[in-house]
Protein backbone atom coordinates (compact mmCIF):
# COMPACT_ATOMS: atom_id res chain seq x y z
CA UNK A 1 0.00 0.00 0.00
CA UNK A 2 2.71 2.58 0.85
CA UNK A 3 4.07 1.83 -2.72
CA UNK A 4 0.75 3.07 -4.40
CA UNK A 5 -0.04 5.71 -1.82
CA UNK A 6 3.60 7.01 -2.76
CA UNK A 7 2.52 6.46 -6.25
CA UNK A 8 -0.74 8.66 -6.23
CA UNK A 9 1.10 11.34 -4.22
CA UNK A 10 3.88 11.83 -7.25
CA UNK A 11 1.01 12.85 -9.75
CA UNK A 12 0.23 15.86 -8.38
CA UNK A 13 2.26 19.35 -6.56
CA UNK A 14 0.80 22.28 -5.18
CA UNK A 15 1.94 24.74 -8.56
CA UNK A 16 -0.68 26.53 -10.23
CA UNK A 17 -1.00 25.71 -13.94
CA UNK A 18 -2.17 29.88 -13.94
CA UNK A 19 -5.55 29.50 -15.08
CA UNK A 20 -7.56 32.60 -14.08
CA UNK A 21 -10.67 33.09 -11.50
CA UNK A 22 -14.09 32.13 -13.28
CA UNK A 23 -16.06 34.68 -13.95
CA UNK A 24 -19.57 34.78 -11.46
CA UNK A 25 -21.31 33.48 -15.00
CA UNK A 26 -19.24 31.48 -17.09
CA UNK A 27 -20.82 29.50 -20.10
CA UNK A 28 -18.90 26.44 -21.26
CA UNK A 29 -19.59 25.34 -24.92
CA UNK A 30 -19.09 21.65 -26.11
CA UNK A 31 -16.72 22.81 -28.55
CA UNK A 32 -13.84 23.91 -26.13
CA UNK A 33 -11.31 21.80 -24.94
CA UNK A 34 -10.65 21.47 -20.93
CA UNK A 35 -7.03 20.16 -20.51
CA UNK A 36 -6.75 17.28 -23.24
CA UNK A 37 -10.37 16.33 -22.48
CA UNK A 38 -12.88 15.66 -24.87
CA UNK A 39 -15.75 18.11 -25.17
CA UNK A 40 -18.68 17.71 -23.12
CA UNK A 41 -22.36 19.41 -22.64
CA UNK A 42 -22.79 22.99 -22.17
CA UNK A 43 -23.17 24.00 -18.64
CA UNK A 44 -23.48 26.94 -17.20
CA UNK A 45 -21.59 28.17 -13.69
CA UNK A 46 -23.27 30.16 -11.20
CA UNK A 47 -21.52 32.98 -8.93
CA UNK A 48 -21.87 33.35 -5.63
CA UNK A 49 -21.74 36.35 -3.73
CA UNK A 50 -17.95 36.50 -2.14
CA UNK A 51 -17.90 37.15 2.04
CA UNK A 52 -15.83 39.97 2.87
CA UNK A 53 -12.14 39.58 3.50
CA UNK A 54 -12.55 41.18 7.11
CA UNK A 55 -15.52 38.78 8.55
CA UNK A 56 -14.74 37.35 12.08
CA UNK A 57 -12.27 34.78 12.25
CA UNK A 58 -13.64 32.08 14.66
CA UNK A 59 -11.76 29.31 16.27
CA UNK A 60 -8.60 28.15 17.82
CA UNK A 61 -6.67 28.89 14.15
CA UNK A 62 -7.64 32.46 15.91
CA UNK A 63 -6.85 36.13 14.26
CA UNK A 64 -2.74 35.46 13.88
CA UNK A 65 -3.89 32.91 11.89
CA UNK A 66 -5.95 35.10 9.67
CA UNK A 67 -3.27 38.02 9.54
CA UNK A 68 -0.60 35.30 8.04
CA UNK A 69 -2.70 34.24 5.24
CA UNK A 70 -4.25 37.24 4.43
CA UNK A 71 -3.76 36.42 0.78
CA UNK A 72 -6.18 33.71 0.56
CA UNK A 73 -9.38 33.66 -1.20
CA UNK A 74 -12.07 35.62 1.32
CA UNK A 75 -14.72 32.60 0.95
CA UNK A 76 -12.11 30.01 1.70
CA UNK A 77 -10.76 32.04 4.46
CA UNK A 78 -13.91 31.57 6.02
CA UNK A 79 -14.51 28.03 5.32
CA UNK A 80 -10.88 27.34 7.05
CA UNK A 81 -11.54 29.23 9.72
CA UNK A 82 -15.42 28.90 10.75
CA UNK A 83 -16.03 25.19 9.58
CA UNK A 84 -15.18 22.75 12.80
CA UNK A 85 -14.20 19.47 11.38
CA UNK A 86 -14.86 16.34 13.63
CA UNK A 87 -11.44 14.75 15.13
CA UNK A 88 -11.65 11.38 14.96
CA UNK A 89 -9.24 8.00 15.86
CA UNK A 90 -8.17 5.79 13.43
CA UNK A 91 -11.26 3.44 14.76
CA UNK A 92 -13.11 6.04 13.44
CA UNK A 93 -14.43 7.19 17.25
CA UNK A 94 -15.25 10.96 17.20
CA UNK A 95 -12.87 12.64 20.09
CA UNK A 96 -13.44 15.89 19.29
CA UNK A 97 -13.38 18.78 17.04
CA UNK A 98 -11.44 21.64 15.28
CA UNK A 99 -11.26 24.33 13.00
CA UNK A 100 -10.39 23.44 9.27
CA UNK A 101 -7.86 25.58 8.78
CA UNK A 102 -5.66 23.36 11.95
CA UNK A 103 -7.07 19.90 10.21
CA UNK A 104 -5.11 20.67 7.23
CA UNK A 105 -1.95 22.76 8.31
CA UNK A 106 0.95 19.58 7.76
CA UNK A 107 2.67 20.50 11.36
CA UNK A 108 -0.60 19.58 13.17
CA UNK A 109 -0.86 16.50 10.71
CA UNK A 110 2.53 15.29 11.42
CA UNK A 111 1.98 15.82 15.39
CA UNK A 112 -0.67 13.56 15.04
CA UNK A 113 -3.51 15.72 16.20
CA UNK A 114 -5.44 16.40 13.00
CA UNK A 115 -7.27 13.15 11.74
CA UNK A 116 -10.59 14.19 10.74
CA UNK A 117 -13.56 12.63 8.80
CA UNK A 118 -14.04 13.11 5.36
CA UNK A 119 -16.46 12.28 2.76
CA UNK A 120 -15.90 11.24 -1.26
CA UNK A 121 -18.46 11.11 -3.23
CA UNK A 122 -18.86 9.31 -6.51
CA UNK A 123 -21.85 9.80 -8.59
CA UNK A 124 -23.03 8.49 -11.51
CA UNK A 125 -25.57 8.67 -14.44
CA UNK A 126 -27.85 6.56 -15.86
CA UNK A 127 -25.57 5.76 -18.73
CA UNK A 128 -22.83 4.66 -15.95
CA UNK A 129 -20.88 7.46 -16.38
CA UNK A 130 -18.47 9.07 -13.08
CA UNK A 131 -19.04 12.91 -12.90
CA UNK A 132 -15.38 14.16 -12.07
CA UNK A 133 -15.01 17.73 -10.89
CA UNK A 134 -11.69 19.85 -11.22
CA UNK A 135 -10.98 21.94 -7.67
CA UNK A 136 -11.36 25.48 -8.30
CA UNK A 137 -7.99 27.87 -8.44
CA UNK A 138 -8.50 28.99 -5.19
CA UNK A 139 -8.36 26.15 -3.37
CA UNK A 140 -6.01 26.09 -0.19
CA UNK A 141 -5.33 22.41 -0.46
CA UNK A 142 -4.96 20.62 -4.09
CA UNK A 143 -6.28 23.55 -6.22
CA UNK A 144 -7.06 22.62 -10.02
CA UNK A 145 -6.63 19.17 -9.53
CA UNK A 146 -8.87 16.30 -10.80
CA UNK A 147 -11.10 14.58 -8.33
CA UNK A 148 -14.24 12.58 -7.67
CA UNK A 149 -17.65 14.06 -7.91
CA UNK A 150 -17.06 15.87 -4.57
CA UNK A 151 -15.03 15.65 -1.46
CA UNK A 152 -15.53 17.22 1.34
CA UNK A 153 -16.36 17.09 5.51
CA UNK A 154 -19.29 16.39 7.67
CA UNK A 155 -19.25 19.21 10.21
CA UNK A 156 -19.47 19.09 14.05
CA UNK A 157 -23.21 19.90 14.23
CA UNK A 158 -25.97 17.50 15.38
CA UNK A 159 -27.02 16.72 11.83
CA UNK A 160 -23.76 15.75 10.77
CA UNK A 161 -22.57 13.79 13.51
CA UNK A 162 -25.15 11.06 13.57
CA UNK A 163 -23.68 7.80 13.38
CA UNK A 164 -26.47 5.57 12.47
CA UNK A 165 -26.55 4.19 9.38
CA UNK A 166 -23.74 6.71 8.37
CA UNK A 167 -26.58 9.52 8.46
CA UNK A 168 -24.90 12.26 9.59
CA UNK A 169 -22.15 11.63 6.43
CA UNK A 170 -24.54 11.25 4.07
CA UNK A 171 -26.48 14.75 5.35
CA UNK A 172 -23.23 16.45 4.61
CA UNK A 173 -22.66 14.93 1.23
CA UNK A 174 -26.19 16.66 0.40
CA UNK A 175 -25.21 19.69 1.69
CA UNK A 176 -21.83 20.15 -0.13
CA UNK A 177 -23.12 18.79 -3.16
CA UNK A 178 -25.25 21.91 -3.60
CA UNK A 179 -22.97 24.11 -2.34
CA UNK A 180 -20.04 22.92 -5.34
CA UNK A 181 -22.04 21.53 -7.90
CA UNK A 182 -25.88 23.26 -7.58
CA UNK A 183 -27.46 19.95 -7.14
CA UNK A 184 -30.81 20.77 -5.49
CA UNK A 185 -31.39 18.49 -2.46
CA UNK A 186 -34.44 16.95 -3.90
CA UNK A 187 -32.37 15.34 -6.28
CA UNK A 188 -30.09 13.65 -4.08
CA UNK A 189 -32.24 12.18 -1.17
CA UNK A 190 -29.98 10.92 1.54
CA UNK A 191 -31.21 7.59 2.15
CA UNK A 192 -29.56 6.92 -1.98
CA UNK A 193 -26.08 7.62 -0.74
CA UNK A 194 -24.71 3.93 -0.64
CA UNK A 195 -22.02 4.01 1.33
CA UNK A 196 -19.42 1.34 0.30
CA UNK A 197 -16.33 1.67 2.26
CA UNK A 198 -14.03 3.99 4.50
CA UNK A 199 -10.10 4.61 3.78
CA UNK A 200 -7.46 6.09 6.05
CA UNK A 201 -5.09 8.38 4.13
CA UNK A 202 -2.32 11.26 4.79
CA UNK A 203 -1.15 13.04 1.54
CA UNK A 204 0.74 16.20 1.96
CA UNK A 205 -0.77 19.35 -0.34
CA UNK A 206 2.42 21.81 -0.36
CA UNK A 207 4.85 22.51 2.60
CA UNK A 208 2.18 24.09 4.56
CA UNK A 209 -1.19 21.95 4.03
CA UNK A 210 -2.25 18.60 3.33
CA UNK A 211 -4.79 15.72 4.62
CA UNK A 212 -5.17 13.24 6.71
CA UNK A 213 -8.70 12.09 6.49
CA UNK A 214 -10.91 9.25 7.72
CA UNK A 215 -12.80 9.07 4.16
CA UNK A 216 -16.18 7.74 3.50
CA UNK A 217 -16.99 6.51 0.22
CA UNK A 218 -20.23 7.47 -0.74
CA UNK A 219 -21.90 6.30 -4.48
CA UNK A 220 -24.90 6.82 -5.92
CA UNK A 221 -26.42 6.20 -9.58
CA UNK A 222 -29.06 9.47 -10.09
CA UNK A 223 -29.09 12.07 -13.44
CA UNK A 224 -29.20 15.28 -11.96
CA UNK A 225 -28.95 19.03 -13.04
CA UNK A 226 -25.53 20.71 -12.56
CA UNK A 227 -25.00 24.38 -11.59
CA UNK A 228 -21.26 24.51 -10.33
CA UNK A 229 -19.91 26.99 -7.92
CA UNK A 230 -17.29 28.77 -9.82
CA UNK A 231 -15.55 29.34 -5.86
CA UNK A 232 -15.37 25.82 -5.54
CA UNK A 233 -15.17 24.14 -9.33
CA UNK A 234 -13.00 25.06 -11.88
CA UNK A 235 -14.35 22.39 -14.73
CA UNK A 236 -16.85 19.33 -14.88
CA UNK A 237 -16.92 16.55 -16.78
CA UNK A 238 -18.45 12.71 -17.14
CA UNK A 239 -16.65 9.91 -17.96
CA UNK A 240 -16.55 6.34 -18.57
CA UNK A 241 -13.93 3.66 -18.17
CA UNK A 242 -11.85 4.27 -21.02
CA UNK A 243 -12.25 8.00 -20.64
CA UNK A 244 -11.06 7.50 -17.64
CA UNK A 245 -7.84 5.59 -17.81
CA UNK A 246 -6.73 7.87 -20.98
CA UNK A 247 -6.96 10.49 -18.48
CA UNK A 248 -5.20 8.74 -15.68
CA UNK A 249 -2.49 7.81 -18.28
CA UNK A 250 -2.26 11.63 -18.89
CA UNK A 251 -1.84 12.40 -15.41
CA UNK A 252 0.71 9.67 -15.19
CA UNK A 253 2.66 11.30 -18.34
CA UNK A 254 2.58 14.83 -16.94
CA UNK A 255 0.84 15.29 -20.11
CA UNK A 256 -1.36 19.04 -20.39
CA UNK A 257 -0.28 19.76 -16.76
CA UNK A 258 -3.36 17.28 -15.73
CA UNK A 259 -2.98 15.84 -12.09
CA UNK A 260 -4.93 14.10 -9.63
CA UNK A 261 -6.09 14.29 -5.88
CA UNK A 262 -4.40 11.50 -3.61
CA UNK A 263 -7.74 10.15 -2.31
CA UNK A 264 -9.16 9.71 -6.00
CA UNK A 265 -6.25 7.80 -7.34
CA UNK A 266 -5.81 5.82 -4.03
CA UNK A 267 -9.93 4.94 -5.00
CA UNK A 268 -9.15 4.09 -8.59
CA UNK A 269 -6.04 2.04 -7.48
CA UNK A 270 -7.85 -0.03 -5.00
CA UNK A 271 -11.64 -0.15 -5.52
CA UNK A 272 -13.15 1.46 -8.31
CA UNK A 273 -13.22 -0.41 -11.10
CA UNK A 274 -14.60 -3.69 -9.09
CA UNK A 275 -17.06 -1.47 -7.79
CA UNK A 276 -18.19 -0.06 -11.27
CA UNK A 277 -19.31 -3.44 -12.18
CA UNK A 278 -21.82 -2.82 -9.12
CA UNK A 279 -23.02 0.19 -10.63
CA UNK A 280 -23.62 -1.12 -14.14
CA UNK A 281 -25.42 -4.52 -12.49
CA UNK A 282 -27.22 -2.60 -9.99
CA UNK A 283 -25.80 -4.27 -6.81
CA UNK A 284 -23.69 -1.51 -4.99
CA UNK A 285 -24.92 -2.96 -1.75
CA UNK A 286 -23.56 -6.46 -2.26
CA UNK A 287 -20.06 -4.59 -2.54
CA UNK A 288 -20.23 -2.71 0.99
CA UNK A 289 -17.92 -2.79 3.68
CA UNK A 290 -18.55 -0.22 6.14
CA UNK A 291 -16.49 -2.22 8.77
CA UNK A 292 -12.93 -2.69 7.63
CA UNK A 293 -10.83 0.87 7.87
CA UNK A 294 -8.44 0.70 5.03
CA UNK A 295 -5.06 2.03 5.72
CA UNK A 296 -3.65 3.39 2.56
Amino acid sequence: MAASAARSLALFSSASLGLGRASSRLALSSSRSHSGLLPRPALAFRGRASFAATAVVMGKAGAVGAEADAGMDAVQRRLMFDDECILVDEQDNVIGHESKYNCHLMEKIESGHALHRAFSVFLFNSKYELLLQQRSTTKVTFPLVWTNTCCSHPLHRESELIEENCQGVRNAAQRKLFDELGIQAEDLPVDQFIPLGKMLYKAPSDGKWGEHELDYLLFMVRDVKLNPNPEEVSDVKYVNRDELKRLIKKADDGEGGIKLSPWFRLVVDNFLMGWWDHVEQGTLKEAADMKTIHKL
